[in-house]
């Protein structure tokens, strides 16, 4: 699998573009802001954005919460890449499960295609989104009943690691699943680049 995983994309584009060995330029990337409806802030999302155009990629922008059915098939088809942003992960899963996204991305996922997530985008790859009710509010996601996510990694990321506005939060969820879960914890400065098998976690200097 070619998974890459991010706190704040925007800080972390050098390491992307390396990963992709800079194959992801001329490229079509199918971003995916649906997590960002449930924030009040969004100027992550816009400096995603950026960086994507400056890495030299086309955005298609798929909205799940409100794309139809045949939308969502042909636009994830479409896409070289596929880029789940931040925000608040309950209602990301909420509206990837309504809208059958949640299946249709794990297996282009499962077929080597490149996904990249931001944050909520990373931790919805993991078995369960439950840990992360520290950092975001679940009754942003009032139709989800069950925090069974993606499950494309068999760890939990654990996104802005000593971050602000997260510090707080973040120490919280250690303490509470240090010992029952495969935490990753991760900065905003940080990636952590899954090829194939390898896991690793990258630091950008930039």
């Amino acid at each position: 699998m070619n998974i890459f995983l991010t706190s704040s994309f925007a800080e972390v584009v050098d390491l992307f573009v390396t990963f992709t060995k800079g194959e992801c330029s001329g490229k079509t990337v199918t971003l995916i802001p649906t997590a960002s409806l449930a924030e009040e802030v969004n100027s992550y999302l816009i400096a995603a954005k950026d960086a994507l155009v400056k890495a030299g990629m086309v955005i298609d922008e798929l909205e799940v919460s409100t794309a139809t059915q045949d939308e969502i098939v042909s636009k994830l088809e479409r896409g070289d890449y596929i880029y789940v942003s931040g925000g608040n992960t309950f209602f990301l899963l909420q509206e990837l499960k309504r809208s059958g996204a949640d299946t249709l991305i794990a297996e282009h996922v499962r077929a080597g295609k490149c996904y990249v997530g931001e944050s909520a985008g990373s931790a919805v790859l993991a078995p369960s989104i439950e840990y992360l009710q520290r950092l975001d509010d679940p009754s942003a996601a009032p139709n989800l009943d069950l925090y069974a996510s993606l499950a494309l990694v068999d760890f939990y990321p654990l996104p802005h690691y000593g971050n602000a506005p997260f510090e707080e939060a973040v120490e919280q969820v250690l303490i509470e699943y240090c010992n029952t879960l495969d935490l990753r914890p991760f900065s905003n400065n940080q990636a952590i680049a899954i090829a194939g098998d390898h896991i690793e976690i990258q630091t950008s200097d930039g």
